[in-house]
């Protein structure tokens, strides 16, 4: 087939770990042409802004930093016969896999078999966390400073706060470490570190203070950023800084979701899928951390591999139809995935996923008809995996549950 006509068995959307381990299942599994589309200038999703380790430890049996293992993984796509379409930006999405594009090309109208959706995540703003105060120079997300430091070689400030301790954080501080650049506090809302440990050892062996129970009130300064004011559990109290560094918050990258037919997960903001990674149009499919804010490239990684498995069922007719009815949340649940029911032979996303939106213990619950078939006691925090047997879907009411204080 001619490259430039703009048809395709398969039409990925992102570079990430996701969406080009897919990719590459996707041809072992003899799909023909398989056409990845990124808006970037250079494929490999946030990985190639991380230049620390580790990465690549499931995927190639060795430790690697986040730009070595993007580039194994682009080249291993071309190895494998995928197309890649740099500096190529998605515009619309249109039932039965039509895909509106961009590029220094001019538009175009693509028309594949299916889509994979692989967009990945975006960090929570400022203006998403409601801190008040100046406008100054040195604000930034986390990878907006590994960008700024790995790609452009900018070093934005020299002594920042860092907002948040997800493991993102951790990152910021290794970026920062790397390149000179000294942390002077970790702000953490909650009363304890996000991460889990080892992480949350670090600021201690590199004299950073982390400071619980505590926001951001304001941000001072004029050009650059001078100073950070803190609401803690004893008052109100100022830094100094010359950035601030607001991480975390993760939210799914789904603006192409805005204003298409496409069912949307209220809780995320991300599209619903079935067990099968198939959105409410079936010829449409997600996976990665559009689905899940936020797991590892590994866990994306993997997670692209059995989505193809189930695009290229698709492709042969032979997945099962879609299912009607989506599961329902109760209690403190920040999101589930799969949402939507579906027959769970053979699927690809072969259990629930659940986070917290909040520390809570109690009971979690999958209940079928108002009657538990799944559960268990235990005490969660945020950004802990949480795991449910996939449901039936066989016309009755499912939901899962967090009955807080049960045993």
């Amino acid at each position: 087939m001619d490259a430039e006509v703009p048809e395709a068995d398969v039409l990925v959307v992102g570079s990430g770990p996701a969406g080009l381990s897919a990719a590459i299942a996707l041809r072992g599994l003899g799909v023909a042409r398989v056409v990845v589309l990124e808006r970037e200038d250079t494929p490999g999703g946030i990985p190639r802004h991380c230049a620390h380790p580790p990465y690549g430890l499931r995927e190639f049996g060795r430790l690697m930093t986040g730009p070595t293992y993007a580039r194994r993984l682009v080249a291993q796509a071309r190895a494998a016969g995928v197309e890649i379409r740099a500096a190529t930006s998605v515009t619309a999405l249109h039932p039965g896999g039509v895909v509106a594009v961009t590029s220094d090309a001019g538009p175009a109208t693509w028309h594949a078999r299916a889509v994979l959706l692989a967009t990945g995540v975006r960090e929570g703003t400022r203006a998403a966390r409601l801190i008040g105060g100046t406008r100054p120079g040195g604000v930034t997300s986390t990878g907006a400073l590994q960008g700024m430091v790995h790609l452009a070689g900018v070093a934005p400030f020299r002594r920042p706060a860092i907002l948040g301790t997800e493991m993102v954080a951790f990152s910021a501080i290794l970026t920062c470490r790397a390149h000179a650049i000294r942390p002077v506090a970790m702000i953490e809302p909650g009363p304890r570190t996000v991460a889990r440990w080892p992480a949350a050892a670090l600021p201690r062996a590199l004299g950073i203070p982390v400071h619980y129970a505590t926001t951001v009130a304001a941000i001072e300064g004029g050009a650059r950023v001078t100073g950070v004011v803190l609401d803690t559990p004893s008052g109100r109290r100022r830094i100094a800084a010359d950035g601030l560094i607001v991480s975390g918050g993760f939210r799914p990258e789904a603006s192409l979701l805005a204003g298409s037919h496409l069912a949307r997960d209220p809780a995320t903001g991300g599209p619903e899928v079935d067990a099968h990674g198939r959105l409410s149009d079936p010829a449409y499919f997600a996976a990665g951390n559009l689905l899940h804010p936020v797991e590892t490239a590994g866990w994306c990684w993997h997670e692209g591999r059995r989505i193809a498995q189930s695009i290229a069922r698709g492709l042969r007719g032979a997945l099962p139809p879609p299912g009607q009815g989506r599961i329902l949340l109760s209690g403190p649940l920040a999101y589930a995935t799969p949402l939507r029911l579906s027959d769970p032979a053979g699927a690809a996303l072969d259990r629930l996923i659940l986070r917290m939106a909040r520390p809570a213990r109690g009971r979690l619950s999958l209940r079928v008809a108002g009657h538990e078939v799944a559960g268990r006691s235990l005490s969660a925090r945020p950004e802990r995996r949480l795991f449910l047997p996939l449901p039936p879907a066989d016309g009755r009411a499912v939901s899962v549950v967090f009955d807080e204080g049960a045993g």
